[in-house]
């Protein structure tokens, strides 16, 4: 009957050394999106488009899917950013309200949120729904769909 209680309890214990490990890296791996979505905000706001594009996978792959339907690769994006706001009176200032951040597995996190730009030429809002990727240690934007 001891035995059987010490091996319960064993059991038990490495459970939960489990699921709080899990538990600390999922919150830690939220932590990184979270702070890399507002490293994007400082950017943007301080007109800084090359930095906000940090935040995104520099590759070919990258989709960014708006108005004009999807396009592919970081270059294209960049180059529409800087097209689409030639100037900080068109960039304003950028907030983001997330409503949702979810783990899709160890490597995906899907982003829910809405943005609005405050500018004097007229603000502008909408939604998007991101999906990140870990790629090496960092989060980076691997699929970006705003509207």
């Amino acid at each position: 009957m001891h035995h059987r209680l010490l091996r319960s309890a064993s059991t038990l214990f490495f459970f939960l050394i489990v699921v709080s490990t899990h538990l600390q890296a999922q919150s830690n791996d939220e932590q990184a999106i979270r702070h890399l979505l507002t490293q994007q905000t400082i950017a943007w706001n301080a007109g800084n488009i090359d930095a906000f594009m940090l935040g995104y996978w520099n590759n070919d792959s990258l989709l960014f899917i708006g108005k004009n339907g999807p396009k592919y690769g970081f270059k294209t994006t960049l180059e529409n950013y800087k097209k689409s706001y030639p100037n900080t009176a068109s960039m304003g200032k950028l907030t983001f309200d997330l409503l949702q951040v979810k783990r899709l597995s160890a490597r995906y996190f899907s982003v829910v949120g809405k943005w609005h730009l405050k500018r004097s030429v007229g603000d502008v809002q909408g939604h998007f729904t991101l999906l990140l990727k870990k790629i090496g240690k960092q989060w980076r934007i691997v699929s970006d769909h705003s509207s």
